[in-house]
């Protein structure tokens, strides 16, 4: 039986390319711990350049990453694929632009982008202790 409380409206998530890659690196099922964590529903969104980025990576890296990315662009059939306007942008820079603008949070364990959203006021979901979800920033 799902905890979800009903009176509580869904809520979108952008996923960063290495969100997608905790299922398999640590077992943590992050499409129904981030519900848990939330206590609510959650739209899953993949930016088409997070999208190209894990593409990318499937085709041209060593068997290792290139199987990871495999499973990570199988993952990201389960979002919402949003085609974002990169002009020659980098992924974190697309990421940042729509969270903002969007005023959504973002799930990332990439310190740097992390700390780039915080100094936003972009709530980060992350991986903490490589076994549970954790969120840094307030979320209404």
């Amino acid at each position: 039986m799902s905890t979800l409380s009903n009176n509580k409206s869904s809520i979108k998530i952008i996923l960063d390319s290495n969100a997608l890659f905790v299922p398999l690196e640590f077992k943590v099922d992050i499409f129904e711990e981030t519900r848990r964590l939330l206590g609510r529903n959650v739209e899953f969104i993949v930016l088409s350049p997070v999208k190209a980025e894990l593409e990318l990576l499937a085709a041209n890296e060593a068997s290792k990453v290139r199987r990871q990315a495999s499973f990570a662009l199988r993952l990201s059939q389960k979002c919402q694929i949003v085609a974002v306007e990169d002009h020659g942008k980098e992924t974190d820079d697309c990421i940042v632009e729509v969270a903002r603008n969007w005023a959504v949070p973002v799930f990332t364990n990439d310190r740097v982008l992390r700390r780039r959203l915080r100094d936003i006021s972009v709530p980060v979901i992350y991986l903490r202790q490589k076994s549970r979800l954790d969120i840094d920033g307030l979320i209404s």
